[in-house]
């Protein structure tokens, strides 16, 4: 372990003591993210990952965004899913596991049981806790019988199942185009570890947002609304909340643009003067103009994102698009 690492657990450790209700499994949590944050912004370009948005405010304003008209990908691949929801459960067949790689939208998650007639349990997951336990609670009550068995996790690492999932066929899901948050090479790595958790004879459905002009593409992270703003920069508010942070968010602003050579929206938080900010008793000296990188995604043709699954061990069977082309379902089966 490296020496910044142990001062970065001293840290967490004086402040979490402040808060004797913190439990190991948060404090691991609280330390990981310190140590993402400190390490992001002390390096050119400054970034912080896009998976720490999802505090409980956080997850709130993502799901309003998913309800602006001008945010596409839910509402489109909701679509996707009830006209296609019986060919998709054909394809499967029934009795399968349904294993799902991010906590999602629930909505969309029952519609896809109800589609493959009932699953023998259901694994979500996620490293959000308490977004992982809202969903589980929200399914129970639309499927008292299923059996559900949430797993915390970084669902883009996660090593094993649990014992409920160990046997039997499977189906992962991956909505909301989330894996355009990763780059190719992590989006590759991810693939080939879902393949081999998954296990052989598996098939995955993931839903993957389609490349599109940027007149169409940037309303969709840059909201008239201001909801989008108010998602990424309350990311500064967690940083203050539990990481003893002082930015103030007067002082920056949300910005979305679409670099067209990686095929890729872009998320960032500028600076809106020279300023200095403290986090967990670091100082980090801010331009006029700097930018904090906070998310990328990642668009794809149909034929793109198929050499990518290829690649990782996947063999696509079917891809469903929209009349628009505004989005794709993909279903692949373990090569």
């Amino acid at each position: 372990m490296m020496d910044d690492d142990i001062s970065v657990i001293e840290l967490v450790g004086s402040l979490a003591s402040q808060s004797p209700s913190i439990d190991t499994t948060q404090r691991a949590a609280l330390t990981h993210f310190a140590q993402a944050v400190l390490a992001g912004l002390a390096r050119p370009p400054r970034s912080i990952p896009c998976r720490f948005f999802y505090d409980a405010k956080g997850s709130e304003l993502f799901e309003e965004i998913t309800k602006l008209e001008d945010y596409y990908p839910t509402r489109v691949e909701t679509e996707l899913l009830l006209a296609h929801g019986a060919e998709i459960g054909n394809l499967v067949g029934r009795g399968r596991m349904l294993v799902e790689f991010g906590s999602g939208s629930s909505r969309k998650t029952s519609l896809l049981i109800q589609a493959l007639g009932g699953v023998p349990a259901y694994v979500p997951i996620d490293i959000a806790g308490e977004s992982l336990a809202e969903a589980a609670d929200w399914l129970r009550g639309q499927h008292p019988d299923l059996v559900i068995k949430p797993l915390i996790a970084d669902f883009t690492t996660a090593v094993a199942l649990p014992s409920v999932a160990s046997g039997g066929p499977k189906l992962g899901f991956f909505s909301g185009s989330t894996i355009g948050n990763l780059t190719h090479g992590e989006a590759s790595a991810f693939l080939a570890n879902a393949a081999r958790l998954l296990g052989r004879g598996s098939f995955f459905l993931i839903g993957v947002d389609l490349k599109k002009a940027p007149a169409i593409l940037l309303p969709a992270y840059n909201d008239a609304g201001g909801v989008t703003a108010a998602f990424n920069l309350n990311l500064l508010t967690r940083i203050n909340r539990e990481l003893g942070g002082n930015f103030d968010l007067t002082r920056f602003s949300h910005d979305a643009v679409y670099d067209e050579a990686k095929g890729r929206v872009e998320m960032h938080l500028v600076s809106l003067v020279d300023q200095t900010v403290r986090i967990l008793g670091r100082n980090f000296a801010f331009a006029m103009g700097e930018r904090i990188h906070t998310e990328n995604s990642h668009k794809y043709s149909v034929e793109q994102f198929q050499v990518l699954a290829r690649g990782a061990g996947w063999e696509p069977v079917k891809a469903w698009i929209d009349a628009d082309n505004l989005f794709s379902l993909h279903l692949l089966q373990r090569a």
